[in-house]
């Protein structure tokens, strides 16, 4: 990976897969993390794995990777989003502890949402991922300008015969 921007992507990928770990956890032992619990406990613990993957894939610049992400978490958290939306939209009364566990989890799903969105424009404004391919086994001697030669006047003009 050669852009900051795609090292941070992923970092905040690996952040927000922790923190999933860490809601699917405490939901199993019985318990909310900050009043967030998971939509589907069983379809969270499958996507930790196809997200780890996908985080691999991002990492290697594969737009394949990016699209499942996307494909994933928009199946997994649109629709929560949008209802959390609708209902935070509706809602007249005051803000309350039980009512605070509804906007984190909007947070987090549009969160859940966004952050695919960053990986998968990312590699697509990336221009350099298919244009210039790095080859570690020849890019150090022809990416580097110290071994450049530096012809001169006298730069061979002999016609050497071979016998």
């Amino acid at each position: 990976m050669k852009n900051f921007s795609t090292w941070m992507l992923v970092m905040f990928m690996a952040m927000f897969w922790v923190l999933r770990i860490i809601i699917a956890f405490t939901y199993e032992m019985g318990g909310s993390f900050g009043g967030i619990e998971p939509f589907n406990q069983t379809m969270e613990i499958i996507l930790l794995f196809v997200v780890l993957a996908c985080m691999l894939l991002v990492v290697k610049r594969k737009m394949i990777g990016a699209l499942i992400y996307l494909l994933a978490y928009g199946m997994y958290f649109g629709t929560s989003l949008m209802t959390g939306i609708t209902t935070v939209m509706s809602s007249t009364a005051e803000i309350t502890p039980a009512s605070m566990g509804l906007y984190l989890g909007t947070l987090v799903s549009l969160i859940g949402i966004a952050l695919p969105l960053a990986v998968l424009f990312d590699l697509l404004l990336d221009k350099n991922r298919k244009a210039n391919p790095k080859d570690k086994k020849t890019d150090w001697f022809y990416k580097n300008e110290q071994f450049d030669r530096k012809m001169d006047d006298r730069a061979d003009k002999n016609n050497y015969r071979t016998m």
